[in-house]
């Protein structure tokens, strides 16, 4: 299946299976024509703030309609969408937060910004995703909502999680920074709990530079949403009135153009991505040590902002990780580590200690006590493949397989 030999690896001055200038991956972002022309338009509309323009009224509508969300409110980029989500809640001091300590940092960090407590749990090791289990066994009577990253582009486990935040009378916040497109049962995911939010940063599926959005089917909380990131602001009321506490996260014109024409290429890059994403899957199955998520009937869409998998170092010689990164770069593949657990990041033990200093030790939590066994050994054995290498022709999917199993030949 694969063309390996037992020519010297490229990271010892052989020949790499991919030349990078001579073959190079597909160009992200995808631009031409309809881009400088939504660009220019909103130019010359003389209009370039969010406050009275039409991009970025239409772009909420047009993304909230793609998600299938009544309500969107577009913002300045992913971590303010999770902050405002947080804030539409009245989710504040002394309140608790359940998240995975497998994602990114502003999962986190949102509650945290509104002095809440965010509790880790640990991740399902055949997902990556948050184990709904754990969850239930974190809830207390401070618990307030509970965070659903969709990591990677794959939904987490909607049914347990929808469940539980009912039977418990919780929030249910995703966060689908990673998850343009996906779908749970054929729904696409972010309005499936009370409040979604995405990214539309630089490396996301569908990308502005930068840019987030909040999206609802309750208006309420939808319009709570929109009152924060428009300075306080209520619809409908006067300009200078401010009855609720807020900031400046307007999205801008431009952002809000450039979106609008790169959601109609979106449609087109998620079903590209998924079937390149299958027959990589078919390759890296067949070679030992590569450890692929499970697949679940129930994701009937997955976007693919990064294709995941686990790296057992026993066989491929006992190299290391970052020994195989090297290699795999070095043969002209783009790969990346992961994270590093959440719960071990010092901003977190900090902001304890300043909140059980406000509280009397009322309120308190130890972060350097926490371990979470799935989530460290992800980070220690995750490869992360970017989106766009899923973008290529099937030569372009079938270079990544060689590489690996080159690399594997070279050293066992």
């Amino acid at each position: 299946m694969f063309a390996t030999t037992q020519e010297l690896l490229a990271i010892n001055g052989g020949k790499p299976v991919r030349d990078r200038q001579r073959h190079p991956w597909p160009r992200w972002p995808i631009f031409g024509h309809a881009e400088e022309q939504a660009l220019k338009r909103a130019l010359q509309s003389g209009q370039w703030w969010y406050v009275g323009g039409v991009e970025g009224v239409s772009f909420e509508k047009e993304f909230a309609t793609f998600q299938q969300a009544q309500y969107g409110v577009a913002c300045t980029n992913g971590t303010a969408a999770i902050e405002i989500a947080i804030r539409s809640l009245n989710i504040g001091y002394g309140d608790e937060v359940i998240v995975p300590s497998y994602t990114f940092i502003a999962s986190a960090s949102a509650p945290l910004m509104a002095g809440a407590l965010p509790v880790f749990v640990d991740v399902d090791p055949q997902t990556y995703n948050i184990d709904p289990d754990q969850v239930e066994a974190a809830i207390t009577p401070r618990t307030k909502a509970i965070i659903a990253v969709h990591l990677t582009g794959r939904p987490a486990d909607m049914d347990r999680l929808l469940e539980i935040a009912k039977r418990h009378n919780l929030y249910l916040i995703e966060d689908a920074a990673q998850a343009h497109g996906a779908e749970w049962r054929g729904r696409r995911v972010g309005a499936l709990g009370d409040l979604g939010t995405f990214s539309f940063q630089a490396s996301k599926n569908l990308n502005a530079g930068e840019g987030g959005i909040v999206l609802s089917n309750n208006e309420a909380l939808a319009d709570a949403a929109w009152s924060i990131m428009n300075v306080g602001r209520s619809r409908g009321g006067q300009w200078y009135e401010h009855p609720f506490p807020g900031s400046n996260y307007r999205m801008t014109e431009f952002q809000a153009a450039l979106l609008r024409v790169q959601l109609q290429r979106l449609p087109q890059q998620i079903q590209l991505r998924s079937r390149n994403a299958a027959y990589l899957r078919q390759l890296l199955a067949q070679i030992p040590g590569i450890l692929l998520p499970i697949e679940d009937e129930r994701i009937t869409c997955q976007s693919y902002h990064l294709y995941a998998f686990r790296y057992q170092k026993d066989a491929f010689g006992g190299h290391s990780l970052e020994e195989f990164l090297r290699a795999l770069n070095a043969e002209g593949i783009p790969s990346m580590s992961t994270y590093r657990p959440l719960h071990q990041q010092p901003i977190f033990a900090h902001h304890a200690a300043r909140l059980a200093a406000l509280t009397d030790g009322k309120i308190t939590m130890d972060y350097t006590k926490i371990h979470h066994p799935v989530c460290e050994q992800l980070c220690a054995e995750c490869v992360w493949l970017p989106q766009y290498v899923l973008l290529g022709t099937q030569q372009d999917v079938e270079d990544i397989a060689t590489a690996i199993a080159r690399i594997q030949k070279a050293w066992t």
